[in-house]
């Protein structure tokens, strides 16, 4: 099927009706490799008129040495239309040619492939006497493909007919590829100047659009179809080609295979090219490996120095690619494609690749082009060996991470381990270079490399400070082997001298790191809490190895709930007050200062963002804010935050992101990401107690939501017996004693379920934190003999000093529909409509008008100036922190207009807000009423 080739088939048909009338044509088709000249020509004489002879020959590379060969494929058919002898009957086809006899020249064609047969005058005027004998009768049409690669008497015998053709009834058309060497001989001039050459045009974005629906059967969407016009230019063989690969896998033009089809490299379009490649000469192919070793680094002057060639052979070179069609429209050789890189490669040994790409290395170090482009080279040889190699994929490895590239990083180093030939100590430094770039990619590898570069350090200090590179495990329990080498690095350090400045930092992070590894056993538990008791109510917390120290001792107290939580938010405050928050902060315990004030209910006012604007935002920032948000019963930000983490978690953060999206999936109720979590657990969490104890609730939560409460209820009992073993006995970071609670209660079995309440409550009044006494005294009045509406009170009481509006909101629910109407009912029920309304859990909202008796608010009242500004932003998808800093406020004032915003307009969270944005814009309606 040809596209955008109608002027060109016009003109031939154009040829044909001259010829017709007597008038000889001679038409030159012209273009690079994949213009699909040859599809132009086999179209071309597809359909002949009735009363034209069509005469076809294609030439071949390997013919070009096989005498009179294209001559007998156009003639030879002519000589089995001639009479055998005078007077013999006329040969089949004669009727339909006129019945005229041919007259064969004398001695017949000449001989087949015999280069002494003589390329006279007499021979030449006899094949042409042939041709105009059957054009006297009939007019013909000749079509030859590939001019470039006919044979040499064949083309000086067409040569000598378009200078002899007139009086013809002759059209004759033929191909010509660009770039070839044969392409410029002199006799292909003579048959260009005696004819019109035509070159079609590569194809346009409605030409490719149209190849698209022929190949796979349906329109393209526009990312697809602008992907495959700018990768494939226009060329309709390289466009081909990736619709066919495209086809074969099953693949639908959409906007998503957009970047697949950027990199498609379809192994018979290598070949093909291979192929063209193998027929050029030396300094051409030997140009096209440059510009391959180079890759996107080459320049000039680089290539020419590669190719080793003087500037009149390189451009020469330099320009047959360009006519080939091998080369992109730019000022720097590039290739057109990426394929065309494979299929010059493919024409070479793998040895000889290796010494190209290690040339184009060692030209580009000596040009002093940038180490990464350097480095990206070597990354492709086997061995350079060469001096400066280790010293450059340093450098490149440097550049990588200040880009946010660690796994780049990492594959450099670890080429720089293969090619360095240094000391121990200088071996001992790229390890510690290479578990920097691993951290937050391949934490296993990292404390490997560090591991083996402790053994390479002659310094105690040395060796303390590159174990402290390794990373804390959050939830989990470190590994025996980091433990022993914690310990070891520890006992060399002597931890008991008196150390002052740098080494009493070490030590302190070292000792933090060792209480740290032992969080999940209630020995080591015991042990680090008695250790925060002996620092006093004021523990030094002058420097960060300090605050770290303090960090994990209040998260061993947090765990095992063996403090009080009012002196955890002291403490915790106190440090986040010191602490700057950078993204360096996040490889340390620090972070576990935000779980304690969560866990605490210690979060008005405390707010996480990174100090630094030249810091790279990172999942450690909105973990924390997602945990504050959480805290305070904001469900729809404390999704946005979480969500935001898990798209910028590394292996460091990924497990502790998973644990808190879990938490705020549990809590808001959102089914679609229970699930999701729970796929994912089953592939990516680690083994570890956190993980064990939140894959347990999320499926009793995903059970009881299902109706499987015995089901449900099973796995709770199952997670405390875990979470007891342990000496885990916060009940806010992992609350399977209050959902235990009701699904005891939903199946009627009142004494467990009071034992567990009456557990809970009195746990709570220890750990002292207004959420966790509130939901307890709420989860105690639920039962019979509970205490009602006293205790519901008290709840209510104790929640208004939380920052947890949404526990707050349970509360007044639950008051709200035991007080079973008259005007508290009324009151509290309202209230908890708004509180709702602002936490985003438009589900008790539901609840509450039902119990009001009202599914909708009873008035609208119009937004203030302010609030419609917070309401504009919030379309534009701006965060509540995005929306403080463009209003110059603070996150709490944004808060209260949204809220205000909820409950004018009735709405319960963002998506309902933008929802009556979008109805109402246009409208005189709350949202543009001044």
């Amino acid at each position: 099927m040809l596209y955008e080739r109608e002027s060109e088939l016009a003109r031939i048909d154009a040829a044909v009706r001259q010829a017709q009338a007597g008038r000889p044509s001679v038409l030159l088709l012209t273009g690079p490799l994949g213009s699909g000249r040859s599809t132009l020509l086999q179209e071309a004489g597809a359909s002949p008129p009735g009363n034209l002879r069509v005469l076809r020959a294609n030439a071949a590379p390997m013919e070009q040495d096989f005498a009179f060969g294209i001559v007998h494929q156009l003639l030879g058919p002519l000589l089995a239309d001639a009479p055998s002898a005078p007077g013999a009957p006329s040969a089949p086809g004669d009727h339909e040619t006129g019945g005229a006899a041919r007259a064969v020249p004398a001695g017949g064609l000449p001989t087949l492939g015999d280069h002494d047969a003589p390329v006279s005058e007499a021979v030449l005027h006899g094949l042409r006497s042939l041709l105009a004998d059957v054009c006297a009768t009939t007019p013909v049409l000749i079509l030859i493909d590939d001019l470039q690669w006919v044979d040499l008497p064949s083309l000086r015998w067409l040569a000598y007919l378009v200078r002899r053709v007139h009086g013809m009834r002759l059209a004759l058309v033929c191909t010509l590829r660009d770039g070839d060497p044969r392409a410029r001989h002199p006799l292909v001039g003579d048959l260009a100047d005696a004819g019109e050459v035509l070159r079609p045009a590569p194809l346009s974005l409605d030409g490719t659009r149209a190849l698209i629906r022929h190949h796979l059967g349906e329109p393209a969407e526009d990312g697809y179809a602008q992907a495959c016009h700018d990768s494939c230019a226009g060329n309709p063989l390289f466009l081909r080609s990736v619709l066919r690969e495209e086809a074969l896998g099953g693949h639908r033009p959409t906007a998503d295979r957009a970047d697949r089809i950027r990199t498609s490299r379809p192994a018979p379009l290598r070949d093909r090219l291979a192929g063209c490649l193998h027929t050029q000469p030396g300094p051409v192919r030997d140009v096209a490996a440059a510009i391959a070793a180079f890759g996107d680094h080459g320049e000039p002057d680089l290539i020419q120095r590669h190719a080793r060639l003087d500037t009149i052979s390189y451009q020469r070179a330099l320009r047959a690619l360009g006519l080939l069609g091998l080369l992109a429209p730019h000022d720097t050789p590039r290739f057109l494609h990426r394929v065309v890189g494979d299929a010059v490669e493919s024409t070479l040994t793998i040895a000889e690749c290796e010494r190209s790409r290690d040339a184009a290395a060692e030209i580009l170090h000596q040009a002093g082009r940038p180490a990464e482009h350097v480095a990206e080279l070597l990354m492709t040889v086997t061995a350079t060996h060469r001096p400066w190699a280790s010293g450059v994929l340093r450098t490149a490895a440097e550049a990588a991470l200040r880009c946010g590239a660690p796994d780049a990083a990492a594959r450099y180093l670890r080429r720089a381990l293969l090619e360095s030939s240094v000391g121990d100590s200088e071996r001992a430094r790229l390890l510690i270079d290479l578990a920097k770039a691993e951290r937050g990619i391949d934490p296993v590898a990292c404390e490997r490399h560090i591991t083996q570069a402790v053994r390479l350090l002659s310094s105690a200090t040395d060796r303390a400070v590159a174990t402290l590179l390794i990373p804390p495990s959050f939830l989990g329990e470190a590994t025996s082997s980091m433990v022993d080498l914690l310990r070891e690095v520890s006992e060399d350090f002597e931890p008991t001298a008196p150390h002052h400045g740098s080494p009493r930092e070490i030590a302190l992070r070292l000792e933090a790191r060792l209480w740290h590894a032992g969080h999940e056993n209630p020995a080591e538990l015991t042990g680090a809490v008695g250790r925060l008791r002996s620092l006093g109510t004021t523990p030094p917390l002058e420097s960060s190895g300090a605050r770290e120290l303090a960090a994990v001792l209040i998260n061993a107290g947090v765990l095992s709930s063996a403090l009080p939580a009012p002196d955890i938010a002291a403490l915790a405050e106190q440090i986040l007050e010191r602490e700057p928050v950078t993204s360096a902060r996040a490889r340390t315990a620090l972070p576990l200062v935000v779980l304690a004030l969560y866990a605490a209910d210690a979060v008005e006012g405390v707010n996480v963002s990174c100090e630094s604007h030249t810091d790279p935002p990172h999942a450690g920032v909105h973990a924390e804010n997602a945990l504050l948000q959480l805290a305070r019963g904001h469900l729809t930000q404390a999704h946005e935050q979480a969500d935001r983490a898990a798209a910028l978690a590394d292996a460091d953060w990924r497990e502790p992101t998973a644990v808190i999206r879990a938490a705020v999936a549990m809590e808001s109720g959102n089914v679609q990401l229970i699930e999701r979590l729970l796929k994912d657990s089953g592939k990516r969490w680690p083994a570890n107690l956190a993980t064990t104890v939140m894959r347990q609730l999320l499926g009793a939560s995903l059970d009881s939501r299902r109706g499987h409460d015995a089901d449900a209820l099973k796995s709770l009992l199952a997670c405390g017996r875990q979470l007891e073993a342990a000496g885990w006995r916060n009940s806010v970071l992992f609350p399977w004693r209050p959902r235990a609670i009701v699904l005891h209660h939903r199946l009627g079995e009142a004494r467990p379920a009071m034992a567990l309440a009456d557990e809970e409550l009195a746990w709570a009044r220890r750990w002292a934190a207004p959420a966790a006494l509130g939901r307890a005294l709420r989860l105690n009045a639920l039962l019979p003999g509970g205490g009602g509406v006293p205790a519901l009170r008290e709840s209510a009481e104790v929640l208004r000093t939380s920052s947890n509006t949404l526990e707050l909101s349970r509360t007044l629910l639950q008051l709200g529909r035991t007080l079973e109407g008259g005007k508290e009912a009324q009151t509290v029920l309202r209230e908890t409509v708004d509180l709702t309304t602002a936490c985003g859990a438009p589900w008790l909202t539901e609840r509450a008008r039902a119990a009001l008796g009202a599914a909708a608010p009873s008035q609208e009242a119009p937004l203030t100036r302010g609030e419609r500004q917070v309401v504009s932003l919030v379309r534009r998808g701006l965060t509540n922190q995005e929306i403080a800093e463009e209003l110059g406020v603070s996150t709490r004032a944004v808060e209260k207009r949204l809220t205000s915003c909820y409950r004018k307009l009735g709405v319960a969270g963002r998506r309902e807000l933008l929802e009556r944005a979008e109805r109402a814009q246009g409208d005189c309606v709350a949202l543009s009423a001044p």
